[in-house]
């Protein structure tokens, strides 16, 4: 399960940042994860609840934000929303180009 390393990070990432604001509690965390980006929201939820217990972020409100697939086709230069990597443009059946949607990122801390 690639999801408890990728807590951690996170973990990592919001003890920086309260650290750099002189922050000791973490009340809330906002994780954005891309509908491609190949994680499960629900073991990561499990994870993160596991890897912040003895941390100032222990308790933390874990908000995920899902943002879409997005895809440019390589033919017909149409933008479109993808529900996998490999979907095909649905206009001309094309190879599709991932712009989007394969990002993880922690986008906004609520801490005191």
């Amino acid at each position: 399960m690639h999801e408890m390393s990728l807590a951690e990070s996170v973990l990592e990432i919001i003890e920086n940042s309260a650290a750099q604001h002189g922050c000791t509690k973490i009340h809330s965390v906002w994780l954005e994860i891309g509908q491609l980006a190949g994680v499960e929201v629900e073991a990561m939820r499990f994870c993160f609840d596991a890897v912040t217990r003895g941390s100032i972020a222990e308790g933390a409100q874990l908000e995920i934000i899902e943002t879409p697939g997005m895809g440019r086709c390589l033919n017909c230069g149409k933008s479109i929303h993808l529900n996998e990597r490999y979907d095909l443009c649905p206009e001309c059946e094309m190879p599709v180009e991932v712009t989007g949607g394969t990002e993880m990122r922690v986008k906004e801390l609520e801490m005191t």
